[in-house]
This record gives C-alpha cells, structure tokens and sequence, in this order.
C-alpha cells in the first residue's frame, strides 16, 4: 500500500504539473455554460451520452498522454526497475484519473444540469466508466512511443465505443448492444436520471466488473510485453 500510495502522489504532481487539472476545469467551465443555456427536460435523456463521452478525454486520451510522457522522459524506465508491481502501477492510473473526471463531471452536472438526479448511480457508473476507458487506453497506447505514432490509430480505437451511444441518438434498439463493455456503465449512468429495472442494476455491476477483470489482465500483459520488456532491451 505504500507503494501504491506514494504513486498515486506521484502521479496526481505529474498531472498537476502538465496542466491536466487546467485543463478539466477549463472543459468544464465550458460544458456548464453550455447546458445552463438548454432547457433540463431535454438534457435528461442526453446525459448519459454526454458523461460517458466527456471521460473519454481524462481517462483515455490522459492515460496515454501520461504513459508516453514517461517513456519521453525515461521515468518508465526507472519505474520498471523498482519493486513497483504492474497492477500497482495501472491501479495509480486508474484512481488519480477516476477522481479528476469525477470531480470535474460533477461539477458540470451540478452546475450545467442542476440537482436533481441520483448520485449513487452516477458515482458507479462515472467510476466504471473511468476505470474501463483508463485500461482500455493503456492497452492501446503501451505499444507506441510517440504522440504522432500514436494519433491515428487512438481515433479508431475510440470508435470502438460509439455503438451503446446509438439508441440514444435515434439510431435503432438492439439486444446486442448489451454484448458492448460500455453498456453496463452506460446504463448505470442512465440510472441517474431516469429509472432503470433490478435486472439492468444486477447486469451493470456485473457485466462491467467482468470487462474490468479481462481488461486488467489484458493490461498487465501489455504492461510486461510493451514497458517491462521493451525498456529491458533499450
């Protein structure tokens, strides 16, 4: 736990000092200005959409800017020869980024939306959310060591994430949209702002913790082909 906890300190400086937490105050004073100008009753239905699509910025495209910036200052590097373990590592990630997209969606829904939704629901399902988008990211940007190598592909790997986001959009009800890792987040995220049956409560905790274990591992794999053994070899 000291290890954990010293990287999480670590961590939450280094996005301090990058200009992370600028940033997400500068998004959100944007969004709440935006919404107070839309009426509530039509941002109800929307809301989900909006939340899940606004973490994907502090969660997948952060995690990456951090891990390449360690690779660019060679602070991985001496990262993997410490006793930090890899799930400690990604674990440190997954919190530091968890709690600014919390902090500042929370705020926009506040401010931009208004009080009245449950915050239970929004918590798990924000938190869900996170942790899937930040493993996600680091999967996909372990195997690359630049920004420009990076930039492309980061867009079609985002795409990836679009389908739960149809129905809402009027684009077509499908019971295969349940099969998608976002589904149970998104629905839990719903569930904030408009009911949701025992069944959609039950298959969102468990459907989204399952994804989160596959990928962990996933992660951990990355972590020891793309970091561990790539900085062995340099």
């Amino acid at each position: 736990m000291k290890r954990l906890s010293a990287t999480i300190i670590c961590d939450v400086r280094l996005q301090v000092r990058n200009g992370f937490y600028y940033a997400a105050g500068f998004v959100a004073l944007f969004w709440v200005l935006t919404l107070s100008q839309v009426p509530v009753e039509n941002l109800g239905g929307f809301m989900p959409v909006f939340i899940l699509s606004n973490l994907l910025i502090n969660t997948f495209y952060f995690i990456a800017g951090l891990v390449l910036l360690e690779k660019g200052e060679g602070t991985l590097m001496a990262q993997v020869v410490t006793p930090l373990r890899a799930w400690e590592y990604l674990a440190s990630k997954v919190i530091t980024l968890t709690g600014l997209s919390l902090l500042e969606n929370l705020l926009i829904v506040g401010l931009g939306y208004g009080l009245n939704f449950n915050l239970l629901p929004l918590l798990i399902g924000m938190s869900l959310a996170t942790t899937l988008y930040s493993l996600v990211g680091f999967v996909a940007v372990s195997r690359y060591d630049s920004i420009n190598e990076y930039l492309f592909p980061s867009f079609l790997y985002t795409l990836v994430f679009i389908p739960p986001f149809l129905p809402y959009m009027g684009l077509g009800e499908s019971w295969l949209f349940y099969l998608h890792p976002l589904q149970a987040p998104l629905l839990l995220t719903k569930a904030a702002f408009q009911p949701v049956t025992t069944w959609q409560w039950l298959y969102g905790l468990l459907y989204a913790g399952l994804w989160i274990g596959l990928f962990l591992g996933w992660s951990r794999q990355a972590f020891a082909q793309f970091v561990v053994a790539a900085e062995g070899a340099r």
